[in-house]
């Protein structure tokens, strides 16, 4: 079981149809390149978009997307995902980011002068994006969480840092140097950790990859490139979950909010107003939804709105349609179609 479905408590009983979807872990190949992630080990010189489409070369798909831009000398860990599991990359962002910087001071500083100044940079910063740079410049707050002093040789120092992401390392390296007054240039970056990802899981190098995928291709053996492509629902541990039963997941593949009676199982702390991730009974995930009722409010509703779709994952048609669309004669229960939705013109969300 994902650990993201670990703990819920049953709101109701079903089974799911094998005959449609696929456990995560038993797609086949063709459905894990529509809905995986790849660890890759971004190395120092292209940029990250250069190396989406490296990724989408050698895999011979139409549509990857990365989380968390690095710049073209940074090193370490870009999330890839794959297909349809672009629209869950998003959901990184609400984690933190680990880096590893190597930088270097313009002048000689004690050591325990540079430790307080980067005590100073702990906590709620206000930081202005650089010049080169992929977003707008306005002054905006970001926390770093942690930020340590790993090293230091001459006038160089190792530094780790776990921050929010949108956290600019560079630009804060480039600040302990004015505090410092002599000034300091980021030389190296590392990224270890990508919200609930870590280095430690096992980067995928490119060409690994290229290599896994061309083994695949001529002989059929599939087992190195399951080991380097992951579910796409691995990036989404980080948030809790519910189960749905399987006439419900088509009608939220076409947008419609999630009735009561739709639902399966949710988590016991519950909270209106929650983000959580939607999955059938097999694991798979449909999209994510924000949470209109508690575990309590939905065991003593018949009907009502329990979840109101927000990120559409799942492709339409993956399990059979058990609702009727306008001019029909009635909705199943287990969706909640507003008079304003027209199912049959609603598609999912782009990237």
């Amino acid at each position: 079981m994902l650990p993201q479905l670990e703990n819920l408590v049953n709101v109701d009983e079903d089974v799911t149809d094998e005959r449609y979807g696929h456990y995560p872990d038993k797609r086949p190949i063709s459905e894990l390149l529509y809905y995986g992630l790849i660890l890759i080990d971004k190395p120092a010189g292209p940029t990250s978009h250069e190396v989406v489409a490296w990724v989408k070369r050698i895999l011979e798909i139409e549509k990857a997307g990365h989380s968390g831009t690095l710049d073209p000398g940074a090193t370490g860990l870009l999330p890839i995902g794959l297909g349809e599991g672009t629209k869950a990359l998003g959901v990184l962002l609400l984690g933190p980011k680990e880096y590893y910087a190597l930088a270097r001071l313009h002048a000689h500083a004690p050591a325990d002068k540079v430790r307080r100044t980067m005590k100073e940079f702990t906590g709620e910063i206000y930081q202005r994006p650089p010049q080169r740079s992929s977003v707008k410049r306005v002054t905006r707050v970001r926390t770093v969480y942690e930020f340590d002093y790993i090293e230091d040789y001459d006038r160089l120092i190792l530094m780790r840092i776990l921050c929010q992401a949108g956290t600019y390392i560079r630009k804060i390296i480039y600040d302990i140097g004015e505090v410092l007054s002599p000034g300091a240039t980021m030389v190296e970056l590392r990224r270890t950790q990508v919200s609930n990802l870590y280095e430690k899981d096992g980067l995928v190098r490119l060409h690994d990859l290229a290599d896994a995928y061309q083994r695949y291709k001529e002989t059929g053996d599939e087992e190195k490139l399951r080991r380097l492509v992951l579910p796409i629902e691995r990036c989404l541990e980080g948030i809790r979950g519910i189960t749905v039963r399987d006439t419900a997941v088509d009608a939220l593949c076409h947008g419609a909010p999630l009735a009561v009676p739709g639902v399966i199982a949710v988590p016991k702390d519950l909270r209106a107003g929650e983000l959580v991730g939607v999955y059938t009974l097999k694991g798979e995930i449909v999209g994510l939804a924000e949470a209109a009722m508690t575990k309590e409010q939905i065991e003593e509703s018949a009907r009502g709105v329990a979840f109101v779709m927000k990120r559409l994952i799942m492709r339409p048609d993956t399990y059979p349609k058990a609702w009727r669309s306008r001019g029909e004669h009635a909705a199943a229960p287990d969706v909640a179609i507003h008079p304003e939705v027209d199912l049959g013109k609603l598609e999912s969300d782009d990237v």
